[in-house]
């Protein structure tokens, strides 16, 4: 059965899907069976794996709103092992076309079930919102939600929003989720401010905050653009290093936590 994480921060340019994307690579590279999940409309996990977002039919839109099984709307990216569920701009539409549907937070977690067997970790990227795709995506996160934090600008008012929700989505929706960590990006260890920031999510989420920093680099910043991931596109940059560490800090936690299988 798989680990399910969501990877969530309703502020955009925080690094989430550079998170979930270099998480996955480096999961898949390490021979787990790995399938991400793009609900984001703006589909960029999608692309950084290498695949054209207009092109992607069917896509999450379809498997959220016309319930299309997982199974035929799952594309395969055999370079990198890597299965995906990819989003187009469509899903733009979703968050109106669901208001009135039935069950509608949760039409991901159902769509994953039928597949959940078949991989060893899920990974779902949010958009940088907390409207209806990111609570499906914390709906169906039976294993947590892992929150990237940018160590460039004070962020607990907008992490005080997310814990609110995901308070309320345990509450109603999903009673197993709980924060899983916190993962520090884009830092800059000559700035003041990204130290400070550091400490105080650390104060702020105590024994929450995975001990590896994601280092802004721009070899980061480039991989996207030719659509591979940094373990590939240069997987000797501070970057990947600091992913690759990062990855094995999640796995070990995962086997602390109730063993290899499952977390729980």
């Amino acid at each position: 059965m798989a680990h399910i994480y969501a990877i969530a921060n309703q502020k955009g340019g925080v690094g989430k899907t550079t998170t979930v994307v270099n998480l996955t690579a480096y999961l898949a590279g390490s021979g787990r069976r790995v399938l991400l999940v793009d609900v984001d409309p703006q589909a960029n996990a999608t692309s950084a794996l290498g695949f054209d977002k207009y092109q992607m039919q069917p896509s999450t839109y379809e498997l959220l709103v016309e319930q299309k099984p997982a199974t035929i709307v799952r594309r395969r990216q055999a370079e990198y092992k890597i299965d995906l569920l990819p989003s187009s701009p469509s899903l733009a539409g979703a968050e109106i076309e669901l208001v009135q549907a039935i069950g509608r937070e949760y039409r991901l977690q159902r769509a994953l079930q039928a597949v959940a067997d078949d991989y060893d970790y899920i990974l779902i990227d949010s958009p940088p919102s907390l409207g209806l795709l990111t609570v499906n995506a914390l709906t169906a996160a039976r294993d947590g939600v892992l929150i990237p934090v940018q160590c460039e600008y004070l962020p607990l008012e907008g992490l005080t929003q997310l814990t609110q929700t995901i308070q309320l989505v345990q509450e109603y929706l999903n009673p197993s989720l709980r924060i899983r960590g916190v993962m520090m990006t884009m830092y800059d260890g000559r700035t003041n401010l990204s130290r400070q920031v550091v400490e105080e999510v650390r104060q702020h989420f105590p024994n929450k905050v995975f001990k590896t920093i994601i280092p802004r680099n721009i070899r980061l910043s480039e991989a996207p653009s030719f659509g591979q991931p940094i373990n590939v596109y240069a997987p000797q940059s501070p970057g990947a290093l600091a992913y690759k560490l990062l990855t094995a800090e999640l796995l070990n936690g995962d086997r602390r936590n109730g063993g290899s299988e499952h977390g729980r």
